[in-house]
This record gives C-alpha cells, sequence and structure tokens, in this order.
C-alpha cells in the first residue's frame, strides 16, 4: 500500500519504536505504585520521555509536560484549564479537537479569526480586532491539518501579549517538522499535540507542554501515586493534570520517536516534506480539472495537501484511489470551520507525507491519479 495519509497518523515509524515499545510492555507496570523493579523500570522511562519532550519544545523542567492520549485529549486540558465566561478568539483553520470542547463550555462565546487561505497578514489583522478586554483566551493551530497552511503563530502570540491574553496552539500537524518552542512565546500557555503523528509514537500518546500547570483548572481528578492519603488532586505538576495508570509501552514508543526527530532534526524534516509536495503540486497543477491549494511560498506550507476535482467527487477519487492501494483521506477532515473559511463546501481529497514517504511513491500516486482522472472524462464523454 502506498500510504498518503500521514496527517492522520503515521504508519511508518522509526525501528526503535516498536522496539521500546515491546520493551516495555515486558518489563513495565505502573508509575510511582511501587519500589519494586517493574514500577523503577516504567518510572524512568517515563521520566525520560519528559525530559526529551521538555528540551524539544521549550518547556521550563520535564515536570512541565503531561502526557495525554492523544491531541485532543490535551486541547480539552488546556482549553477547559483557562476557559471562564467571555469570549475566546480561534482561527479560521481549527480541528474540531478545539471548536467542540469550546462550543460545550457554558457562557463562552466563540470568535473566529478568518483569512484567507495562505495569506498571513489577514489572519494576523483578524486575531488583532477579535481580541478585547472580554476576551479570556486565544487558540492558533500552527498548521492546518486541511490545506497545510502554517499559521504565524510567533505574530499572534504577540498580539496576545501585549494585549495579556493567554495563548494555545495547537501543533498537531506541525510537532516534528517545525520547530516551536514553548520558551520563546511569551503569552503561550500550552502547547498540545499529538504522539502518533510527526512524533512517530504509537496511536494513543500525546503531549500537553505547559508554562505553569500548576495555574490550570483540572479537568479529571484521580489516583497520581503520590499524597495518596488527600482526597484533593496534587497541587504540584505534573500530577496535578496527569493522572491514573499511565499508557508505559506508548509513551516508551513516543520517547523513542522523540529520539529519532532529535537526532534528524525538524528542518531536515520538513525539507524532506516540502520537497515531496512541491513535485506533488507542480504535477496536480497540470491535471484538467483539478483544483490545487498550494502556496506559491514554499515557506507557507507543509507536507499536507488538499485538492478538488471538476468531475469527481473528493469521496470517489479517495476510492478509486483505494483501489490502486493508495490510501488517501477525503471528507472535511474534522475541521469545518476551515473548509467554511475557504469555501471547499464539498470537502477535498486530502494528501499527507512524512519523512518515510518515498519520492517513487509520490510518482505512483501521480501516475494512478492521472489515470482514473483520464477514464472519467472519456466517461462523461
Amino acid at each position: 500500500m502506498i500510504y498518503l495519509d500521514n496527517a492522520a497518523t503515521t504508519l511508518k515509524k522509526p525501528k526503535g519504536v516498536l522496539d521500546a515499545y515491546l520493551a516495555a510492555y515486558q518489563t513495565c507496570t505502573s508509575v510511582g505504585r511501587g519500589g519494586y523493579e517493574s514500577s523503577m523500570n516504567a518510572a524512568e522511562i517515563v521520566y525520560a520521555a519528559r525530559e526529551k519532550a521538555a528540551e524539544l519544545f521549550g518547556a521550563s523542567a520535564p515536570e512541565q509536560v503531561v502526557f495525554t492520549s492523544n491531541a485532543t485529549h490535551a486541547l480539552n486540558v488546556a482549553i477547559k484549564g483557562v476557559a471562564k465566561r467571555g469570549n475566546c478568539v480561534i482561527s479560521g483553520y481549527e480541528h474540531n479537537s478545539v471548536v467542540r470542547p469550546i462550543n460545550a463550555y457554558d457562557g463562552l462565546e466563540c470568535r473566529i479569526a478568518s483569512g484567507k487561505l495562505f495569506c498571513p497578514e489577514m489572519i494576523v489583522r483578524s486575531f488583532e480586532r477579535l481580541i478585547d478586554k472580554d476576551t479570556v483566551f486565544a487558540v492558533c493551530t500552527h498548521m492546518s491539518n486541511v490545506f497545510g497552511y502554517i499559521l504565524p503563530v510567533e505574530r499572534i502570540d504577540e498580539i496576545c501579549y501585549k494585549k495579556g491574553i493567554p495563548l494555545i496552539i495547537d501543533a498537531s500537524q506541525s510537532a516534528g517538522s517545525i520547530p516551536i518552542k514553548l520558551s520563546r512565546l511569551r503569552s503561550c500557555v500550552c502547547i498540545c499535540m499529538p504522539g502518533h503523528k510527526g512524533l512517530y509514537g504509537p496511536q494513543g500518546t500525546g503531549i500537553l507542554v505547559c508554562r505553569e500547570g500548576e495555574k490550570l483548572k483540572t479537568v479529571i481528578e484521580g489516583g497520581t501515586g503520590s499524597v495518596s492519603k488527600d482526597i484533593t488532586q496534587p497541587d504540584f505538576m505534573p500530577d496535578r493534570l496527569e493522572c491514573g495508570t499511565h499508557n508505559v509501552p506508548g509513551i516508551a514508543g513516543l520517547s523513542a520517536g522523540l529520539s529519532y526527530i532529535s537526532e534528524r532534526g525538524e528542518r531536515s524534516v520538513m525539507r524532506k516534506e516540502r520537497r515531496l509536495m512541491q513535485e506533488m503540486i507542480k504535477n496536480l497543477r497540470k491535471m484538467n480539472g483539478i483544483k490545487v491549494f498550494a502556496s506559491n511560498d514554499v515557506l507557507q506550507q507543509g507536507g499536507v495537501l488538499s485538492f478538488v476535482s471538476d468531475t469527481m467527487s473528493p469521496e470517489l477519487i479517495a476510492n478509486s484511489l483505494n483501489d490502486e492501494k493508495i490510501a488517501v483521506r477525503s471528507g472535511f477532515h474534522c475541521s469545518p470551520i476551515a473548509h467554511e473559511n475557504v469555501g471547499t463546501t464539498e470537502g477535498t481529497v486530502r494528501v499527507s507525507v512524512s519523512d518515510f514517504t518515498e519520492e517513487n511513491e509520490v510518482f505512483f500516486f501521480l501516475d494512478k491519479l492521472s489515470g482514473i482522472l483520464s477514464a472519467r472524462h472519456k466517461f462523461l464523454k
């Protein structure tokens, strides 16, 4: 199978990820639940992963790194941790993992900072205009999961800092390929990300990097293995936001993925992904009836690309490619406001690459897509 849906989950992982997962599965029990070897092994593995994430994403201390079950979990903890009555401002490219928790919070008005695709100035101005005295927080995705559009989070961070508004960044599509450090962002209180995408960890893992997690309201309370005589949630990190039994095998695999990214380098990953994307964009633009949503500035787009056809629905294209053993995604990609913002009311076909995507796979996809479209044009004649 040619796998081109890495924006959902990366399929191919570094070999060390599976090795670490299996080793932890066979030798580890619960963190902080005992002084015996299997529990201590688990604690060491989890803390080592915490240290790697803190270094990679600029946390002030490993304890400010919280392991979650995915990015959705991390975003819920971050959003509900700062939310209160008033309004919040989000970009027009947010995932439902941002939109739905906000919509579910009583007394919170959601304002959408829209802006033309690949036009950062518009979205910056929109954030500046919408944030007012009643704004309690802002959220911005680092990279659109639909269009691969890299949003100007550093400039939005400066706006929020000047206005005294906490910013939450969703790095679901950028973590592992675009450098981002909490220590370099002045208003950002949390960076949220999954483990199973660009960090090449197993599914069921996520990371919440906090500035001062002790100040966030808790969303989940329970056992932490610490201060067990106290019936209230601990007030120190990471225990305040991280309770219950850890997914130790998953975190062990994620730790190996973090090591891979640290050694390979985020910029090296992005260079490869952009090279593959530019090959796709160039060839897709040559195909009759195809509209490609791509920037002429390569620095504005990551390893995610959307396109539509004037003769075939996104679902029909994806199904036809699946018959050729090529995996892409069609539809709305859990981000209806992004489609509303851009005007893709029928959804798109989304193609996304990873550091393990090969150039010959891209050409195979392009060749098969061209054949599918040609057959469709002949049929319609």
